[in-house]
């Protein structure tokens, strides 16, 4: 019969005596993570960021990350669809983050690793002939993950890796290259709202936005006013809005890498 991750995780604390657990996650840790700690993330260097998300993250003050790439279909050179280089690099003069989607969008589980280092090196060299700082952190195409990736992106310097999941980031037992997100796609806000909520008890809750609206991918848009909405609820209810690269305020990423066992379910 298998045994399931919680048990295994459970059993192991259990072995290792009482304060098991509060001794693995104050290694992982920095500094204790307060509640209502959201990041926000934008996926596909949809135009509408820099248009319209980018303006309105610094009206209220909030911080993000944005994961850009260049697709081939609809094709990238499409600017009523997607950023040029000059307004990503903009993105980063505002002083949001500027990271890694693979050039192409290429789901990392169908590429091998010199594929995926050279997709890395594309992205990285765009920033590099933009003065844009080399990424970081990284997102998943298509929320596909896969060993090769977990242990390249670190090799390469990377400190978090996003994937999808629909749960809530624990520090504690989530591996710096694993972390699962919500999307906010569509209209269903109280599945919005009910995730931001689970930003408490050392728990921190990432959000994944493609367009605003997406007009090259309308299966994952998310309206303006609703994102407005969303906005307004985290300002109004004093959550702290960040980056992903500024989780490595919190974490221990070192340590999280070193002592956290990588597990690649729930999180497409």
């Amino acid at each position: 019969m298998a045994v399931s991750v919680k048990f295994r995780l459970v059993l192991w604390l259990v072995l290792l005596g009482p304060g098991a657990a509060g001794r693995a996650a104050g290694q992982v840790l920095r500094r204790a993570i307060p509640d209502k700690l959201v990041v926000l993330t934008f996926d596909d260097a949809a135009v509408s960021h820099a248009t319209y998300v980018a303006p309105l993250l610094k009206k209220y003050g909030f911080g993000g990350t944005f994961f850009v790439c260049e697709f081939r279909e609809p094709p990238f050179a499409d600017k009523t669809k997607y950023m040029t280089w000059a307004q990503i690099q903009g993105l980063h003069r505002l002083g949001f983050e500027v990271a890694s989607h693979t050039l192409t969008h290429q789901h990392v589980n169908k590429l091998s690793r010199p594929q995926l280092g050279a997709e890395l090196d594309s992205i990285e060299a765009r920033c590099r002939t933009w003065g844009i700082p080399r990424p970081t952190t990284f997102a998943y195409p298509g929320y596909d993950t896969h060993p090769t990736a977990a242990a390249l992106l670190p090799e390469r310097g990377y400190l978090f890796a996003r994937a999808g999941g629909g749960r809530a980031y624990d520090p504690a037992t989530d591996h710096p290259m694993l972390l699962p997100s919500f999307s906010i796609a569509g209209t269903d806000t109280a599945k919005v709202f009910d995730a931001v909520r689970q930003a408490h008890d050392g728990r921190i809750v990432i959000l994944t936005v493609h367009g605003v609206p997406d007009v090259a991918h309308d299966w994952v848009t998310t309206p303006p006013a609703l994102f407005e909405q969303y906005l307004g609820y985290l300002r109004a209810h004093r959550y702290k809005v960040i980056a992903l690269r500024d989780l490595a305020r919190y974490v221990n990423v070192p340590e999280a890498l070193r002592t956290l066992p990588p597990h690649y379910e729930n999180l497409k």
